[in-house]
């Protein structure tokens, strides 16, 4: 009966965090991206967080366009994510609702 109820809870905790998630969209200035494959590693590195929805990269702006999970990711893990991979990032847009 308490493993019951204990899997109840976590069910009931797991749905009520997914129901206050909002997806947030951030725009990352990366101004390494300068060859054809930068944009393919800095995409490949960001969809790789936990979180992220979507990631449009654009060479001519050197930036990136990513959705993401509120409550699984933040922008700093963000630009974590693409300083890991050799490619220093800034946020130019702070978070935003997803439109």
């Amino acid at each position: 009966m308490i493993r019951l109820a204990t899997v109840c809870l976590a069910t009931l905790l797991a749905a009520s965090t997914a129901a206050n998630a909002a997806e947030r969209r951030v725009t990352l200035v990366v101004p390494g991206m300068d060859c054809p494959s930068c944009p393919f590693i800095v995409k490949t590195a960001l969809k790789r967080v936990d979180g992220v929805k979507s990631v449009r990269t654009s060479i001519e702006k050197r930036t990136a366009v990513v959705v993401y999970e509120d409550t699984k990711t933040t922008p700093a893990k963000l630009t974590a994510a693409t300083t890991a991979v050799g490619y220093k990032s800034t946020v130019r847009d702070g978070p935003k609702p997803k439109s």
